[in-house]
């Protein structure tokens, strides 16, 4: 972002008026904003993390095992809440033809509904959003369903949408741990399931360390076992400045981040982290090595890929990291070797041609998304790759990437998604597409794959006729490459965001362990409309006809 447009914002803008300096920067940081407003560091300043090419090795600082978690005390909420400028919508640059947009219709997708309910958001469950944009994060086990929000988690029976446990604030995982995890609650949180372990995996930050008096700290509890609300393996790995929008990724051998760096002193742009956390190790809950690669100023929003299916990649096979190029995907390699970590490896980029297209909003994450009934804008996130890399590999050896990302197409946004085929050799698309239908506007997407090869994309979708809703679409192995079927509103907004531009800033497409076959989608919505911390978020689970548990992939 400019340094031009970062000096037009205003604290009053912020809903601030007296505030620490500290206290400032975590409040921003809590809502997402210092990634999204912070210029890069000027020509000629030294970044405080500098690139390297050599593994940064350390432990965690801490690790213990906690009492069940449905036993622990909910840590009461904090008293701060968080707020975004009110900055001028940016204009979207260039509207150069979409190399890959979809000017075909196919029919309606064809979904079997499994389950419908309630996530954690306003009104539901006594919940009351204390901040905003909620970071809907969830994912499916084998027996339950978890969604963490910015700041609180709950735990569903996944068969009857029953909560079981929450909503909690966050840091009530690592009540009795000590220190920052335990004390502060600042959110970007990321739930996962560890498929082959049966485990659970939940990691947020904490970011006393701008006071001085603490760390940056990524905050991470493993499950002793598939029960989410049972005892945690609980582990800290301090990160040497602002270890901002973490997104995580299940590998055989290692738990793989992302952070986008900054500054503590200048809040300037440093570059991508890349980082794996000793899996072997956290599933024991032994001490667990952490591996990082600090990546230049260039390099930013990286993701790493995230297992799905029962069929492993090869043995030592690396995980991969995508980011978004000029009309191109970036991909690296990230071999961590735990037993000696300093023969590690983080190699790339590989630049991956893909179809042309234009940022949303002309990249930057401005706003531009219109809303019934309101002048509000909602920004778009059309600067970075949508979290997950779904990876998966078939019976027959061959390897998919998933991912995608919010596009201009013509006047209005769409999805640009992606199956990017060999990534361990010569990764190439084996499959794109542009998917913006009519005159609406979608973005924040996510999208999964199940064992059949069908591929469902689920995403936000508003315009200036309709509130904000939630929508998914897919395709079978059969249909023509590079195209989706007709979408399905699965559950149409009842207004619109007032007064506040941040929504997303991510939702979740995941994928049953049991079955293979069921999608599990979660991102957010509105009720009514009203201003920031009016959001609710709902959890939908389908399939596609013929896949079934004993389907054979």
């Amino acid at each position: 972002m400019s340094r031009k447009r970062w000096n037009r914002t205003r604290l009053v803008d912020l809903g601030i008026v007296v505030v620490t300096s500290s206290l400032l920067v975590v409040l921003l940081f809590e809502s997402g904003l210092i990634s999204r407003l912070l210029p890069p560091k000027s020509p000629g300043q030294t970044p405080s993390s500098p690139a390297s090419s050599t593994p940064i090795v350390n432990q965690a600082v801490h690790t213990d095992e906690s009492p069940p978690l449905r036993n622990l005390q909910a840590v009461p909420a904090e008293s701060e809440s968080e707020e975004e400028e009110a900055d001028e919508p940016l204009m979207q640059s260039g509207n150069a033809p979409d190399g890959a947009l979809q000017t075909t219709s196919l029919p309606t997708i064809s979904l079997t509904n499994i389950a419908k309910f309630a996530g954690v958001g306003a009104g539901d469950y006594g919940f009351s959003p204390r901040a905003t944009p909620p970071d809907t994060s969830g994912a499916v086990g084998a027996t339950q369903y978890v969604q963490w929000v910015n700041t609180s988690f709950a735990v569903f029976d996944k068969s009857t949408g029953k909560l079981l446990l929450g909503p909690d604030p966050g840091n009530t995982l690592w009540s009795g741990f000590g220190g920052d995890c335990e004390t502060h609650n600042n959110g970007d949180p990321i739930v996962q399931y560890d498929k082959a372990a049966n485990r659970w995996v939940l990691t947020q930050f904490s970011l006393k360390g701008y006071s001085g008096d603490g760390a940056y700290l990524q905050c991470v509890a493993v499950s002793k076992t598939s029960d989410a609300t049972g005892a945690y393996y609980r582990y800290a790995f301090e990160q040497p400045n602002f270890n901002d929008y973490p997104k995580l990724g299940i590998w055989p051998d290692g738990y793989y981040i992302s952070y986008n760096m900054f500054d503590g002193n200048t809040f300037a742009f440093l570059g991508a982290r890349a980082c794996a956390m000793d899996r072997g190790q956290m599933l024991k809950g032994q001490p667990a090595t952490q591996v990082c690669f600090q990546q230049k100023q260039s390099v930013a929003s990286l993701l790493p890929t995230d297992l799905d299916g029962s069929v492993a990649p090869q043995k030592g096979e690396p995980n991969f990291f995508l980011n978004l190029g000029t009309n191109a995907l970036r991909l690296w390699k990230f071999h961590a070797d735990f037993k000696t970590p300093s023969k590690s490896t983080f190699t790339g980029p590989t630049t991956i041609p893909v179809a042309s297209f234009s940022l949303a909003c002309g990249g930057l994450s401005g706003p531009c998304v219109p809303q019934n009934g309101t002048t509000t804008l909602l920004d778009s996130l059309g600067d970075r790759l949508m979290y997950r890399v779904a990876y998966r590999r078939f019976s027959d050896g061959h390897e998919s990437l998933l991912v995608s990302h919010a596009v201009s197409a013509g006047q209005n946004v769409g999805v640009r998604w992606y199956e990017i085929g060999n990534p361990n050799g010569k990764p190439k698309p084996l499959q794109q597409g542009t998917f913006a239908p009519d005159s609406s506007y979608r973005w924040i997407s996510s999208m999964a794959m199940d064992k059949l090869g069908d591929i469902a994309l689920g995403y936000s979708l508003s315009s200036k006729s309709l509130f904000p809703s939630i929508a998914v679409t897919g395709r079978k192995p059969g249909d023509k490459s590079g195209m989706l079927e007709g979408e399905v509103t699965l559950l149409q907004g009842g207004g619109a965001q007032t007064g506040l531009h941040r929504w997303g800033d991510y939702s979740a497409m995941t994928i049953d362990p049991l079955d293979d076959c069921t999608f599990w989608f979660t991102t957010e919505y509105l009720k009514a409309t009203g201003p920031f911390q009016n959001w609710s978020t709902e959890v939908f689970a389908f399939q596609f006809p013929g896949c079934t548990r004993a389907s054979v992939a």
